[in-house]
């Protein structure tokens, strides 16, 4: 109350209170009004209400003209996008594109210098019956198989048995893919100090990179595993060889690896070794796929025939023997 002893201090206080009074007076005569003249109201009350109807319709619309606006940008922005990741997807696929020529040389390289494995499990029947056991015999001892009727027995692995048949050699097994480190283990192990069976010398190949994934084993693997322990390989090459010459190797005691084209060995390409060589002048052999092959004599000249055509690490007849003098 003191603030009002000063003159014209409650001045300043007359117009709010006269304008708190009219509102409380509208109130009252506008509720009044709608219970007793609702017709009055009603009329009274219209352009508020209209006004207010038109705020939110002006709103609504401007909502919906947002919304869309905002969805046709999103989907812009979406296809720009989808656009910009083809593109790019295109240009890597340019990069990953190999270069055909020279696939296909790298594929011709590879056919010429792996061993090129079957396709099919038949191939020619063989020519003669299966040899007198006087002249070639499988037999066993000390746990190991060997060949007899050459010049020494040849220590004897079937790369389809059990034993070996589903052994790694690499990624391939030595059952479908082998005949390579199985025949050069039958020649270590006759002509070399120490014995290696298919296994062993699987795992030596693929470190030394004789194998050749789904194509068998490069042609290095003649010279090189005969290089790796310590025998003497010499190539012969069919123009220059004589059948007498091969004759004599044989009956010197040398072995023989050939890789054998299509025919009665192989549909596709095959390791084979000429072990020995009978009276009458046929060929023992030790084919690592198949015993009963390895006990029948064979015509030097159908081996000399159905050698393979192409040429690599000297072959396809290659000589090894041991280093008397290492």
């Amino acid at each position: 109350m003191k603030n009002f002893d000063k003159p014209g201090r409650w001045k300043r206080y007359i117009l709010p209170c006269l304008l708190l009074a009219a509102v409380c007076v509208g109130a009252v005569e506008l509720w009044v009004c709608a219970v007793q003249a609702p017709e009055v109201y009603a009329a009274v009350t219209a352009p508020v209400r209209i006004a207010v109807q038109r705020a939110g319709e002006t709103a609504e619309t401007a909502w919906g003209i947002l919304q869309r606006r905002t969805d046709q940008a999103v989907q812009e922005g979406v296809s720009q996008v989808r656009a910009g990741l083809r593109k790019l997807d295109e240009y890597f696929s340019q990069l990953s594109e190999p270069d055909t020529s020279e696939t296909t040389e790298l594929v011709d390289e590879l056919q010429e210098e792996a061993q090129l494995v079957d396709d099919q499990v038949l191939v020619t029947p063989p020519p003669r019956a299966r040899a007198d056991y006087s002249i070639t015999a499988l037999i066993s001892h000390d746990g190991s198989d060997y060949l007899t009727g050459g010049h020494q027995e040849l220590t004897y692995y079937d790369q389809t048995s059990e034993t070996w048949a589903e052994q790694p050699y690499g990624s391939d097994t030595i059952g479908r893919y082998g005949c390579g480190p199985t025949a050069m283990a039958m020649v270590v192990s006759t002509l070399a100090e120490d014995g290696m069976d298919p296994a062993q010398l699987a795992r030596h190949c693929v470190d030394q990179g004789y194998w050749a994934k789904k194509h068998g084993s490069y042609w290095s693997i003649v010279p090189g595993v005969a290089e790796d322990f310590g025998l003497i390989c010499t190539s012969l090459p069919p123009e220059e060889t004589e059948r007498d010459l091969i004759v004599y190797y044989l009956t010197s005691g040398q072995l023989l690896v050939a890789l054998m084209g299509p025919g009665h060995f192989t549909n596709g390409g095959h390791f084979i070794i000429l072990r020995g060589i009978t009276l009458d002048g046929s060929v023992l052999v030790a084919d690592p796929a198949s015993p009963e092959r390895s006990l029948i004599t064979w015509d030097l000249d159908l081996i000399l025939e159905e050698l393979s055509p192409n040429r690599s690490s000297g072959g396809p007849l290659w000589t090894i023997s041991p280093d008397f003098f290492s």
